[in-house]
């Protein structure tokens, strides 16, 4: 029987779990890249949904409500596979973020400079100053709780993203059926990609990463109320309302701007300016510009604390140092936030100092998405196991089909991110990232990096670094 103060812990409702994970995957900043698609980004949408996204959502709803305890992936594959590998997982769904991070902010940077004045967006300093103030004030205002900051993502999310993405989506179907002049072919041919060669086929990697996030809730899970009833339904809620706005708004997007012309860092203010130009309705332009930032921090600060919080959960089992256990009154491991703030402020230096911002921006991009993919290899190969290690642990939801059905979606998932993790080491044809060869040694450079530091902290851990229950 729960206690009447684990009760009170879970402030978290159906509602607001289901904005946090829309948060967390539908960034409008990722519809650029996605129109360069065209009408056949409906079938790459297809394939992310059908070979990813729906097997990260049952599975996920099935883990979490069969472990819903604070940590998500570290319990998970815990469970699965042992605390070292437990650890490891949690480390690199952690560690993906270090180069994504300054990426949103350098977005929300440049949305800024719309508002102040446009030749800032090439200011770097000004771009640095946002990226160390957002992050660093993000940071401190997590030190408030999980209650204050879910509901600052909450509201973030519905007036930064859903509330710009349904206006950019309505303006765009007013255009197409209003018969004006539309820059991508619609026929039933534009459905199916043309495939000229794999380099084609490389930003694939980015729009699995643009999905990718839904099991990062679970680490809320002690605080969400009725957590086996409420969860997967939350999951697959965000999930309808994120592949909805991804494939509508990136149609938009492409049906006023030439696919030669589309910029990935401005085109979706460039599709906006066009759709408000149009229907003189240019005043609104910079309170949607205005949204937008909201959106991209609040999805800064869904993803700012939840890894954060899994990553504190593997101290009980004596896998962090005993510096970065504290945790203040509100339960907020403050020490490790700071420690992420840091790094990210690194990172934010390096970032802005390389010669090729957007062979740079891809190279990040691609480092995190191979990084996180590892840990959902781990994911899904924990769900298999678990199958048959525990079947009467209680679980209120399982992925349907049975044996068999776990084993459909952990296979599809599983290669899946090997595929995806493989195809990234192959330089995008649509930018200049320089030497082949140096590009493949960066990422495999990087990758062998951040896979290694949890291994060596592990066999470094003390007994003394054994959280004691009070």
């Amino acid at each position: 029987m729960k206690s009447s103060s684990d009760k009170s812990r879970r402030v978290l409702s159906v509602f607001v779990l289901a904005m946090l994970n829309v948060s967390i995957m539908a960034s409008l900043r990722n519809l650029p890249l996605v129109a360069e698609f065209g009408l056949s980004a409906i079938f790459f949408f297809l394939v992310v949904a059908l070979f990813f996204l729906i097997p990260c959502a049952l599975i996920s709803a099935e883990l979490a409500t069969g472990w819903p305890k604070s940590g998500g992936v570290y319990i998970w594959v815990r469970e699965a596979l042992g605390d070292r590998w437990g650890f490891f997982a949690i480390w690199m769904q952690w560690i993906h973020n270090v180069a994504w991070y300054p990426v949103i902010l350098s977005f929300v940077a440049g949305t800024l400079a719309y508002l102040i004045s446009p030749n800032l967006s090439q200011n770097k300093f000004f771009i640095l100053s946002v990226i160390l103030l957002g992050f660093w004030g993000m940071t401190f205002f997590n030190y408030f709780g999980i209650k204050t900051s879910s509901w600052f993502s909450t509201i973030g999310v519905i007036a930064g993203t859903i509330a710009p993405g349904i206006l950019i989506i309505s303006l765009g179907m007013i255009w197409i059926l209003g018969e004006r002049p539309v820059q991508m072919e619609l026929s039933w041919n534009a459905l199916i990609p043309e495939f000229k060669g794999i380099s084609d086929l490389v930003f694939l990697a980015g729009l699995f990463l643009a999905f990718a996030g839904l099991e990062v809730s679970a680490g809320y899970a002690s605080d969400v109320k009725n957590p086996r009833k409420n969860y997967p339904i939350a999951i697959v809620l965000a999930a309808i309302i994120t592949f909805s706005l991804f494939i509508l708004g990136s149609l938009a997007i492409g049906a006023v701007i030439p696919k030669t012309n589309i910029s990935f860092v401005s085109g979706l203010m460039d599709a906006c300016a066009i759709f408000f130009q149009y229907y003189q309705l240019t005043w609104i332009l910079p309170i949607l510009a205005f949204l937008l930032v909201i959106g991209a921090i609040a999805e800064v600060n869904s993803w700012l604390i939840g890894p954060v919080k899994g990553l504190y959960t593997t101290s009980t089992h004596g896998n962090l140092p005993l510096f970065f256990q504290k945790v203040n009154k509100r339960n907020v491991p403050t020490r490790l936030l700071l420690f992420q703030a840091m790094i990210v402020s690194i990172v934010g230096f390096i970032f802005l100092y390389m010669p090729n911002v957007s062979g740079a921006f891809w190279i990040l991009t691609a480092l995190s998405a191979q990084s996180y993919l590892i840990m959902y290899i781990l994911m899904f190969l924990s769900a298999i196991i678990l199958r048959y290690s525990k079947p009467h642990v209680p679980r209120a939801y399982k992925a349907p089909f049975k044996n068999k059905g776990i084993w459909l979606f952990g296979s599809l998932g599983i290669l899946t991110s090997l595929f995806v993790i493989i195809l990234a080491f192959v330089p995008p044809a649509q930018l200049n990232t320089g030497n082949p060869w140096v590009y493949c040694t960066f990422l495999l450079s990087g990758l062998i990096f951040m896979c290694g530091i949890p291994f060596l902290i592990y066999a470094r851990r003390k007994p003394s670094w054994v959280k004691k229950k009070h």
